[in-house]
């Protein structure tokens, strides 16, 4: 049994899993450990990962990628328009302002939501992970950013549902990196906590998060980040520069070049990287765009210089980390940089000067994430056991809730979780109420979220309360933030107590109570019979909205609409599988025509298959180019009617001659069982042996008479049958002596060994 961890990176994604030797990360189908976050819309098929990024060059306008950026987000916000300026493929806005990917597919205009673009990677890392272990799976934990909102968890969550994931957990980033960190360290002692401050710096976002390490325990003091702040804004630097520069020395815009945008984003990647290493580099482009060839070259010092505004960006979420955690510099432990978008120098350099000492790089950058994630899916299965080790992650916004009355006050700024709060979480509100009423779930603080985002989270309907007409009674409703920080109501009932209760509650019929208990306590004090006083319960039916939110209804849709996607991909595939398995037929009965089957065919034969293969071939690269799988495999039939007589006669030569010599080998085996048998029974077998040594040496001289490009007239399968109806006529012969017949048998390998030697 294995489980699952992914970490679904805005480039590329890792996914490792947990065995019971430990945790591996897979390889995808070409042997890398990452799979690029990429899907490529063909004409007739997807291409899925490291296929899809092959094919962005050449087709850019239907390659979506980076679509983790666009998840849960409306069209018309600044943030999303900036990135979509950067996308090469075509986009446009939803009716309820969300966004939407058009693609060219199957001869139309398809369109996608981001949440079924990101279900098709799952599904393709689904597919990866289950050709690795040889069997289906769909437990597994995801990583997400920390800053991800109620609406893109809710997303993500309903992604992996449409791939036929089951996700045990929604798992931080930071979080999991902290987890793959702390579980192995046999350093901690019990005298005072460990502070560690892990900095992610990924392809499109810095995350912060400051982690309290105890022996067996790990605490999440801190999350704080940059949204648009990663890898791929140093690669946008260099890509401005060289964009001006090109203009300058080669009177070329690259900006309104697709393709000519794709392959400088692409070279600006890769020269960043050498910059990580060397002092300098030249950047050298062929045919970028009106036939030019391009030439730059750039320093480390001067790139540092461009970057200069995204370096001093950096120290940001690291000290509001430390100030979240109430923490000083002093008192951080070590700090561990990871994050494919953290090899630059210049971000160790400034981390050094932030945190008053280096950066540690003791994680694999790239697979921390994912590895963490495996851990942690290991941690939630009942298939594994593993070390006993505590988990306590916390929440980066403030929630509160309002009813049809407004804000329920429930203490500073009316906050039910603050920003912080440790999940997964349970409260209690406690609320005179007597009929149907709705609660909505905010954010309370916008400026703890990333900018455009609504305050609105979604809105549970509680009621009607059935069987009662109790004005005074109490509604009591279980709110949690679980530990995939998503705000569900798990419980609502209407409460009644006697009527000294009553009286009591009605005195206080305006004040509205919160009650807070235990994640993993199934009822509060309050929901417990108080001593002495009867308490009656009524379940109330609750149900929810979620604002931007999938409905059951599209969900289901989204999942159907997939299957049949991927059964298109399988269509196409097994298709060109018979069409590559046709070209090779051809290729290859030509050559042995000519040289393995040459005496096994007559010229006519050999003329009409060379015929026909000629045709078959023609055919391939003209009108069957693009043919279905039932054409290649009726054009492979028909070769193979016209092949196969030549091939079972060369065949049946080699298997002519073993069944020959197993033939013989049998008859004298019977031959010397006889030298122990009865006068009468050894001339019945070896009259036996004889006929059947006659009838072969007969046939035999006949069938060398003839030539070999002609049936023959002896079949290895006809001898074979004789063999099969001597053996019995010697065994009825036997019968009556069966220890014999097992003694002559049991000297076949010896005369295995003659005959193989002779």
């Amino acid at each position: 049994m294995s489980v699952v961890g992914f970490d679904i990176g805005n480039e590329n994604c890792v996914i490792a899993v947990s065995r019971q030797r430990g945790i591996d990360v897979l390889l995808n189908e070409e042997s890398q450990r990452e799979t690029p976050a990429v899907i490529c819309f063909g004409e007739k098929q997807r291409f899925l990962g490291s296929a899809g990024a092959a094919s962005a060059t050449m087709n850019p306008r239907s390659t979506i990628s980076q679509v983790k950026r666009l998840i849960g987000l409306n069209f018309g916000e600044p943030d999303v328009q900036r990135d979509l300026k950067m996308l090469p493929f075509i986009t446009s806005e939803a009716l309820d302002g969300s966004i939407l990917v058009n693609v060219k597919y199957l001869g139309e205009t398809h369109t996608f939501t981001p949440v079924q673009i990101m279900a098709m990677l799952f599904a393709h890392l689904k597919d990866v992970a289950e050709k690795n272990l040889g069997a289906p799976f769909s437990d597994c934990v995801i990583g997400i950013p920390s800053y991800f909102t109620d609406l893109q968890r809710r997303l993500y969550w309903n992604a992996a549902a449409i791939a036929g994931l089951k996700p045990l957990r929604l798992m931080h980033d930071c979080t999991a990196t902290a987890l793959s960190y702390g579980i192995y360290k046999t350093d901690f002692t019990n005298a005072a906590p460990i502070y560690v401050a892990f900095v992610d710096v990924g392809h499109c976002d810095t995350q912060v998060s400051i982690v309290s390490f105890e022996p067996g325990h790990m605490r999440i003091m801190s999350h704080t980040y940059d949204r648009d702040l990663g890898g791929r804004d140093f690669d946008e630097v260099l890509f401005s520069h060289f964009v001006a520069e090109f203009k300058k020395n080669y009177d070329i815009d690259v900006n309104s070049n697709v393709k000519a945008s794709t392959r400088l984003r692409a070279a600006c990647e890769k020269l960043k990287k050498v910059l990580s290493a060397n002092l300098e580099a030249p950047l050298n482009i062929e045919c970028l765009m009106d036939e030019k060839d391009v030439k730059g070259f750039i320093k480390r010092e001067e790139f540092e210089k461009l970057a200069s505004g995204l370096l001093e960006k950096i120290s940001i979420p690291c000290t509001k980390a430390l100030a979240d955690a109430g923490l000083t510099v002093e008192k951080i432990h070590s700090v561990e940089l990871v994050g494919s978008g953290s090899r630059v120098p210049a971000i160790t350099r400034l981390l050094t000067s932030v945190f008053k000492k280096e950066p540690s790089r003791k994680l694999n950058a790239s697979e921390c994430v994912a590895r963490g994630c495996a851990l942690q899916c290991a941690m939630l299965s009942p298939v594994f056991r593993v070390r006993e080790y505590e988990v306590q992650d916390s929440y980066p916004f403030s929630i509160g809730f309002s009813s049809d009355a407004g804000p329920i006050s429930l203490g500073l700024n009316n906050v039910l979780f603050p920003k912080g709060q440790h999940i997964p979480s349970t409260k209690v509100l406690s609320l005179q109420r007597n009929g149907l009423f709705h609660l909505e779930a905010v954010y309370t603080d916008l400026n703890e979220l990333p900018p455009g985002i609504s305050s609105k989270i979604c809105c549970f309907t509680v009621g009607p309360v059935q069987g009662t007409n109790n004005l005074n009674g109490r509604v009591k409703v279980r709110v949690q933030l679980n530990m995939n920080g998503i705000v569900i109501v798990e419980y609502a009932a209407f409460v009644e107590d006697n009527v000294d209760e009553q009286r009591r509650d009605a005195t206080h019929s305006n004040t509205e109570k919160m009650e807070t208990e235990h994640a993993d306590s199934p009822h509060s004090e309050s929901d417990v019979t108080r001593k002495g006083k009867s308490t009656r319960r009524i379940e109330i039916p609750v149900s929810e909205h979620i604002y931007g939110g999938m409905t059951k209804a599209e969900l289901s849709e989204a999942r159907e609409r997939e299957l049949q996607l991927a059964q298109q991909d399988k269509n196409m595939e097994r298709a060109k599988d018979k069409k590559n398995a046709l070209e090779s037929y051809v290729y290859e009965m030509r050559n042995k025509l000519v040289n393995t089957y040459r005496s096994f065919a007559s010229d006519e034969e050999r003329e009409g298959i060379s015929s026909t293969l000629q045709q078959t071939e023609d055919w391939l690269y003209e009108d069957g180019d693009d043919e279905t799988e039932s054409a290649y495999s009726s054009k492979l039939d028909d070769l193979k009617k016209l092949v196969d007589p030549i091939v079972n006669r060369y065949e049946d030569e080699e298997a002519r001659a073993q069944a020959k010599t197993h033939l013989l080998k049998r008859i004298s085996d019977y031959r010397n069982t006889g030298d122990s048998l009865s006068p009468q029974v050894r001339a019945l077998i070896l009259g036996e042996c004889d006929r059947v040594e006659q009838w072969l040496t007969e046939k035999s001289q006949q069938q060398e008479l003839l030539p070999k490009n002609i049936d023959p007239l002896l079949w290895s399968s006809e001898i074979k049958t004789r063999e099969h109806d001597f053996d019995k006529t010697c065994q009825m012969i036997l019968g009556a002596m069966p220890s014999q017949t097992h003694s002559g048998d049991s000297k076949e390998p010896n005369h295995h060994t003659s005959d193989n030697h002779s």
